[in-house]
């Protein structure tokens, strides 16, 4: 999986990335759609997914109008909860959530184009590679070394130790190579920005474990054998990506 996103992200023309995180998004809705049922809460997938995929596409391909095509999905999701339910206790939840997933999904997906549009993929690749070395370097290391409990109460395997281990080797992968794809920032401020999209992803991670221990499941879905669901691998992401945009506009 980490090979295709990688030759996606370096070679395929930006139609086929937004097609690629258009489906990535399909299923994490599908998968949030699964979250809410099981914390009873009957959220409507096929809305809530047009509208996350519309956002996604607003936010990705930088020539549309985003303001209208932002306008006209909030305006149409809210208008199929009033046709499709009933005044009942639950409905302000339902809609709420109906458009959840177009800011849960939908922008950092859609982000994740506009980056490497905007900034070229070694900035984008940067990025996401920064948050694989700091997972990688928070499971080893609180597997081996984790004694204190980071947030026990929704996350009990992460560790404070782990974390630590996590931002070391986040920052130290964000200076080594931004120096070579982002050459016009200077080291202080490649450590500043490495620490900031670490703790994003230690706190992107914990969102969807808060969410996951809400409904009662372990895993968002079985989709990947050992790893969960879709929605288990891009936890981190979701956090990442907008903190990242928003970097990229005030020091690139």
């Amino acid at each position: 999986m980490i090979a295709v996103m990688l030759a996606a992200l370096w070679y395929a023309p930006s139609w086929l990335l937004l097609l690629l995180v258009e489906a990535i998004l399909i299923g994490a809705c599908i998968e949030f759609a699964g979250l809410a049922t099981h914390s009873g809460l009957p959220l409507p997938r096929a809305a809530a997914t047009m509208a996350a995929a519309l956002v996604c596409l607003a936010v990705a391909w930088t020539g549309l109008p985003a303001g209208p095509i932002l306008i006209a999905t909030f305006l149409a999701a809210a208008c199929y909860v009033l046709a499709t339910f009933p005044p009942a206790p639950h409905v302000p939840a339902i809609a709420a959530a109906t458009l959840f997933p177009a800011l849960y999904f939908g922008v950092p997906l859609g982000l994740t184009v506009a980056v490497r549009d905007t900034w070229g993929r070694e900035a984008l690749l940067l990025g996401l590679t920064v948050v694989w070395v700091s997972d990688t370097a928070q499971f080893y290391i609180g597997t081996r070394f984790g004694r204190h409990r980071l947030a026990p109460t929704i996350s009990p395997k992460k560790s404070v130790e782990g974390a630590i281990g996590g931002f070391i080797a986040g920052i130290g992968i964000m200076v080594g190579l931004g120096r070579l794809w982002l050459p016009a920032v200077g080291i202080p401020v490649l450590a500043a920005v490495g620490a900031t999209l670490v703790g994003l992803g230690i706190a992107g991670d914990l969102f969807e474990s808060l969410l996951k221990r809400s409904a009662g499941v372990k895993d968002s879905s079985g989709l990947i054998p050992g790893h969960g669901g879709i929605l288990d691998r891009i936890d981190a992401f979701l956090f990442v990506v907008p903190g990242f945009y928003l970097v990229l506009k005030l020091i690139a």
